[in-house]
């Protein structure tokens, strides 16, 4: 575990392809517990690393460390946090702010150093910062703040923000946040300390999901998923706005403008399906609403005759409920979870990932032997689980296997914070679904089209083509090929 002032921090790489969470509370007389709290909320966003940043108004101090949040941080731990944040000095009769941040696992990277909110200190003052997202002019900026003179302790693009606040500070540069901003591509939704402040905001594309709450009290808190407030007993007040920078300070909440939105814009469609949690609004639905809808439309696409419909727990559960309800086929619980393994596809490599299936499901004989059995999951990525999953249903005599994927084939690489950032790493790239199938190991295999997807998912404040769907139809909002370079090469 690491206590750390700002002059004791060693920041360090954040490679390609990385999703979190973050939460930041402002105006609370325990920051550290509520962003302790607000954090697992957000488990399912990240389990690899967790971090909080806390100020007492002259200085900040963080604490890291690698696994669950509920390791990480003890009753002293987050009693040290809240000590220094209401230690008072030169902060009198304010209460007290802090951020935290939920990693979650890319291959290569499982370091205590690459654990967020990340502290830097410029002309403007300290900052710490928590980031989710990815940036794909990384490279370019930190070459040409390299070449400016300034010195680089890793190759994270949280860094480069960092690092670009710290060169737009100072007389020439009244809002160093907004110009530093102005000059970021790709998906980040930030969440910012400083000593009399929080700043947050979100990229003009509106890749990745932040809101705003408040408590009861008056505590002003950010978070990347509504789950995060309601653990906290907050009420959700509204989005962070694409292009906005929203204030929470012993003043409010202030907002301002970096940049217009862009049109159209690029909300990551797999929120849905697979990483936000059901009970989360995201982009304005409710992802339990939407995913059982996603579930109904698949069934209408691809029914078959069976005697049971098994959901693949627990992300394929909510499109299994739609399904069985569309097509009426009983809807049976015939893969049974432990707990206490997390998340299978955000494990750092396929060794780990085979064994955590393994580990993770049980099957229910008596439920699947002799039947023709109807598995829904969420999504096929790299496809190894996958046969592993198909493999312990066969073992247990299931009759036939029909495997229905509430999303489209994931042919391309994401470069805006979902760890596939190569085409080797997907079992769709390159195949049709008749291969995809073999590879499985089932009867039969049927995908969601990207037409019903975005039939489901589209409202009318929320047109289809403000989705990104870059990872299925491999067409980008942005240019990439700078950053294609860079994941192949293994920089930034």
């Amino acid at each position: 575990m690491i206590y750390t002032p700002f002059n004791a921090l060693s920041q360090t790489p954040r490679p390609w392809g990385e999703k979190c969470g973050v939460f930041a509370v402002w105006g609370a007389a325990d920051p550290a517990r509520l962003t302790f709290a607000g954090l697992l909320a957000l488990q399912h966003r990240g389990q690899e690393s967790a971090g909080i940043a806390v100020t007492d108004g002259r200085s900040l101090m963080r604490h890291v460390d690698m696994g669950l949040v509920s390791h990480i941080f003890d009753h002293d731990c987050i009693r040290t946090l809240d000590g220094h944040a209401n230690s008072r000095a030169g902060f009198a009769g304010r209460l007290g702010g802090g951020i935290g941040h939920n990693r979650y696992s890319t291959t290569g990277s499982s370091r205590v150093e690459n654990a967020q909110p990340f502290i830097g200190r410029s002309r403007a003052g300290e900052i710490a910062l928590a980031h989710n997202g990815n940036l794909v002019n990384a490279l370019e900026l930190r070459r040409r703040l390299e070449d400016a003179g300034h010195t680089f302790h890793s190759s994270s693009d949280t860094e480069a923000i960092l690092q670009l606040i710290a060169a737009h500070a100072g007389p020439g540069s009244p809002d160093p946040v907004a110009d530093a901003l102005r000059e970021l591509r790709g998906a980040f939704s930030l969440v910012m300390l400083h000593n009399d402040r929080i700043e947050v905001a979100r990229d003009p594309w509106g890749w990745r999901p932040l809101v705003i709450g408040e408590t009861e009290d008056g505590a002003l808190i950010a978070a990347s998923e509504t789950i995060a407030l309601d653990i906290i007993g907050a009420r959700f007040v509204r989005e962070v706005e694409p292009g906005e920078i929203v204030t929470l300070s012993d003043a409010g909440v202030e907002s301002r403008r970096f940049a217009p939105p862009a049109e159209p814009r690029a909300h990551c469609v797999f929120e849905h399906v697979y990483f936000a949690s059901p009970a989360s609004k995201v982009f304005g639905q409710t992802v339990q609403t939407v995913r059982e809808r996603l579930g109904e439309r698949l069934a209408k696409e691809s029914h078959v005759p069976a005697d049971c419909v098994l959901p693949m727990p627990d992300s394929g559960r909510s499109a299994a409920t739609g399904y069985a309800r569309a097509s009426g086929v009983p809807y049976r619980e015939g893969i049974i979870p432990n707990r206490y393994v997390g998340r299978t596809f955000i494990k750092p490599s396929t060794e780990e990932r085979v064994q955590a299936v393994r580990l993770k499901l049980n099957i229910v004989e008596d439920v699947v032997r002799g039947n023709r059995v109807v598995v829904v999951d969420d999504s096929v990525v790299r496809g190894t689980t996958t046969r592993a999953k198909m493999d312990q249903l066969r073992a247990a005599g299931a009759k036939e296997i029909h495997l229905r994927i509430s999303c489209p084939p994931i042919r391309h690489p994401c470069f805006f914070g979902v760890d596939f950032a190569e085409p080797t790493q997907l079992i769709a790239a390159g195949r049709e679904v008749e291969q995809i199938r073999k590879l499985l190991g089932v009867d039969t295999l049927h995908y969601l089209s990207l037409e019903g997807m975005l039939d489901v998912v589209q409202t009318a404040s929320l047109p289809r083509e403000h989705y990104c769907t870059a990872c299925y139809s491999g067409k980008y909002p942005i240019d990439v090929a700078r950053a294609a370079a860079g994941a192949v090469s293994g920089k930034c």
